[in-house]
């Protein structure tokens, strides 16, 4: 009977360090999922102002395009170039389409040749911005 007393004993000890185990994890679980909660609302609350500080710089940026457009236009003589120089863009896409994706040749190397520039006189070198060629060495 002694024997059984000790063990049940012991039981009851090993029972309420449980139990005392058991609620200090509650304890502590129940404060980690406050803390998560806490750290939930402020992400919450960072996510919310970040989003409302684009948003502000958003409009910024708009506005300030806006502005831009607004106050440069381009003078129509430039306004014309341009538009020339997008139609012939656009006019010279079929030529070079072959040529960009490596199937044909050279827009600018068609069957005829280019022409030869004609040569020129020693003495017109200098007329064209030229230095003078060197002048030959005698022998000695």
């Amino acid at each position: 009977m002694a024997a059984s007393l000790s063990e049940e004993t012991e039981l009851m000890e090993n029972h309420e360090e449980i139990l005392r185990r058991r609620a200090e994890l509650l304890d502590q679980m129940e404060s980690r999922r406050e803390q998560i909660k806490s750290l939930r609302k402020q992400q919450v609350k960072d996510s919310e102002a970040a989003r409302q500080r684009n948003a502000m710089l958003l409009q910024d940026l708009q506005k300030i395009e806006d502005d831009l457009r607004g106050r440069w236009l381009p003078h129509p003589n430039l306004l014309a170039l341009e538009t020339r120089y997008w139609a012939s863009v656009e006019e010279s896409i079929p030529a070079w389409e072959h040529f960009l994706l490596g199937k044909g040749p050279h827009p600018t190397d068609g069957p005829e040749e280019r022409p030869m520039r004609a040569k020129q006189k020693p003495g017109t070198a200098k007329d064209h911005g030229l230095p003078p060629r060197p002048k030959p060495k005698t022998a000695r």
